[in-house]
């Protein structure tokens, strides 16, 4: 077999296990062989970059980032549907549809609760994706959808030009695995899967996209050039049999059928792995439905009914503060047992402190709830007439239900924070933060695991981390006798970092990358940071009162002084290095933008702070230069509105040499 003969193969091979384990939910090729397999075709491509096509497999992980989305003008509107609100309604929409086509039958779906997207076919291979937008037009996120392993890059006996709309969601089970890791991390909460899905598909790099394991679900053809169809049952057996992953559909000879299916998948929407907001009426009849004919908004062959919120009431019998991986200190009411949208409830989020004082909840008190977006559980309100006497307003803990640490209001009112350095409520996150690349760069150190270490009760604060030995390590998972020996060595090789690295490593709140290199590169030791007076920090560049009195409160902090003393012991450097003799950037301020190919945005940044320069993000007035790499997009544009030269990578590399 020659090198494109087996190219040719692995995608096949590929392909189909693609389409068994995303669409089917039936594999039968291991992981093992389909990473194995995965790696040889990367090989292959590698050596041969001139056999690599669209549809490859490969092309699934991302591309370069892109710096804006163009417009597409959808060649078949995307059309959204008309709303009901109850089963009445849905005859209602019945006699009018009856009216027009007496024998009328429909079709009944989930309404997957996403982003809805065109898909477009050429010859059989994937073109162009674009989201619904107005309906008209939307925008390209072609990149993006590539890495949506449920859609087909290429499909069997295609027309000549194909267009299907699908809805992309994230899966139940993966939407709540990804804010768990963003909670780790100390990052924002996605509110509901759709939103998470929205906010995936938009992402201006592919690669992130690709790591957030998108879904679809397939469930109309808006064009297909030659094919003729006689129902929409009919359209969607084509779009099976093309390996589209289609929506659940069920069939309906009247109206009181498609009443029980409704309510059928209302009752059955835990079962589903996606989320729903409703179920779609639609005449299944594709004559019928241009006899029908449309509004200016809608057309009239098919309906969306909307299932209603599902309030209950319950009692609050307890609140308790649980403390986060980032400190923030979330209360939850803690609830007598209630069935909410086919899940039995026994807790709800309070959110925060006003929270509490506007609704005035307390315990005892009978509340009525719901699931926001059928997923977490909330407290409407107070039902005041069943309040029992004797209840009280509930207050705020001023200290960490964990480790006792004062806790502090967040500068915006929103959040009550653990201040405490070495709370064991926030290990995991404030270890992976400390060994993250951008602080203490510990290789081998990632959140798995650091929660390895935690759960063998071997690492209680970050300081620990330099006392660990080999042997300690090796018998936890996925270690053994190298890794755990390359582990010990990375954690050794971090004792060298910069002082700047170090203060980024602690977590400081306000003192992020930059305010690290200043506060380093000002006071030259960690002694010195820590002895200042609120006034030589606010007279420090870009140091405002407020990172000020974080730092002051951090260094003043019980917790902070053990985790500096315990990394003093270890023999962690305190000191900044000294500063390169080579200025020459000094005073001048520049802005990266588009894809380099010789330098990561990092490396080009680190290069010119080396120099004294400053590495900025926004273009301003004040900028010196713009380094303009491949793709560059609106950055450039304004470099260029505002006469601020503009650099090509070479021209930067000559600047540097």
């Amino acid at each position: 077999m020659d090198i494109q003969e087996e190219i040719q193969a692995l995608r096949r091979e590929l392909e189909q296990a693609n389409y068994e384990y995303y669409v089917q939910d039936n594999p039968s090729m291991s992981d093992y062989d389909y990473d194995h397999k995965l790696r040889r075709l990367e090989e292959l491509e590698g050596e041969h970059p001139e056999l690599i096509t669209p549809d490859s497999p490969t092309q699934r992980v991302g591309g370069k980032p892109l710096e804006s989305f163009t417009q597409v003008v959808h060649k078949v509107p995307l059309e959204s549907l008309q709303d009901v609100f109850d089963y009445d309604e849905l005859r209602q929409f019945d006699q009018r549809v009856k009216g027009v086509v007496p024998n009328a039958v429909y079709d009944v779906e989930p309404k997957v609760d996403g982003l809805s997207v065109a898909l477009e076919y050429e010859n059989g291979l994937f073109v162009r994706g674009a989201t619904r937008g107005d309906g008209q037009v939307g925008e390209d996120v072609t990149e993006n959808l590539r890495t949506v392993k449920s859609i087909p890059l290429r499909i069997p006996d295609a027309p000549s030009q194909l267009i299907v709309r699908g809805e992309v969601y994230m899966p139940k089970k993966v939407f709540h695995a990804l804010n768990e890791e963003r909670e780790r991390r100390g990052e924002a909460l996605f509110a509901n899967p759709r939103n998470a899905a929205a906010g995936s598909l938009r992402q201006l790099d592919p690669k992130v996209a690709a790591s957030r394991k998108l879904d679809i679900a397939v469930f109309n053809v808006q064009w297909a050039e030659g094919e003729t169809f006689r129902t929409h049952l009919e359209t969607l057996d084509y779009l099976k049999s093309k390996n589209f992953k289609v929506i659940p559909h069920y069939s309906a000879a009247t109206i009181e059928e498609a009443v029980d299916r409704v309510a059928a998948i209302g009752e059955g929407r835990e079962e589903f792995p996606f989320d729903i907001d409703g179920a779609v009426i639609k005449v299944n009849d594709l004559a019928q439905r241009e006899t029908l004919g449309s509004t200016a908004k809608f057309p009239r062959w098919a309906a969306a009914y909307k299932y209603p919120p599902e309030v209950k009431p319950s009692k609050v019998v307890d609140i308790v503060i649980q403390v986060g991986r980032t400190g923030v200190l979330t209360p939850k009411a803690v609830l007598e047992p209630v069935r909410l949208a086919g899940t039995t409830v026994t807790n709800a989020t309070l959110h925060n402190q006003d929270f509490i004082a506007e609704k005035d909840v307390r315990i005892g008190d009978t509340v009525l709830v719901r699931k926001a977006g059928e997923i977490i559980p909330e407290i409407l309100s107070v039902v005041g007439e069943k309040r029992p006497e004797g209840t009280v307003p509930y207050v705020f803990p001023t200290v960490c239900p964990v480790c006792g640490a004062p806790v502090e209001r967040d500068e915006d009112g929103a959040h009550i924070r653990c201040t405490g350095a070495e709370c064991p409520a926030q290990l995991l996150r404030n270890l992976a933060h400390f060994a993250s690349r951008d602080a203490m760069d510990i290789e081998g150190l990632g959140i798995a695991v650091v929660e390895n270490l935690v759960n063998a009760g071997l690492v209680k604060t970050p300081g620990d981390l330099y006392f660990l030995k080999a042997e300690d390590v090796e018998p936890l998972e996925r270690m053994g006798k190298k890794s755990a020996q390359n582990l010990i060595a990375a954690i050794e090789r971090s004792k060298e970092q910069d002082l700047s690295r170090l203060l980024y490593a602690f977590g400081i709140r306000q003192v992020g990358q930059k305010a690290g290199k200043i506060l380093a590169a000002r006071f030259r030791t960690l002694d010195a940071i820590q002895s200042a007076a609120l006034e030589e920090l606010t007279a420090v560049d870009d140091i405002g009162a407020i990172t000020a009195q974080s730092i002051l409160d951090w260094f003043a902090s019980p917790q902070s002084q053990h985790l500096i003393a315990r990394l003093k012991e270890a023999g962690v450097n305190m000191t900044a290095a000294e500063q390169g003799s080579d200025q020459r950037f000094a005073g001048m301020t520049f802005v990266l933008t588009g894809s380099l190919e010789r330098f990561t945005r990092d490396q080009a940044s680190a290069l010119i702070e080396e120099r004294g320069g400053k590495s900025v993000s926004s273009v301003s007035k004040k900028t010196t230069y713009v380094v303009a790499g491949e793709a560059a997009g609106s950055k450039l544009r304004k470099a260029q509105e505002l006469g601020i030269p503009v650099l090509t990578e070479e021209e930067f590399q000559n600047l540097l040499a």
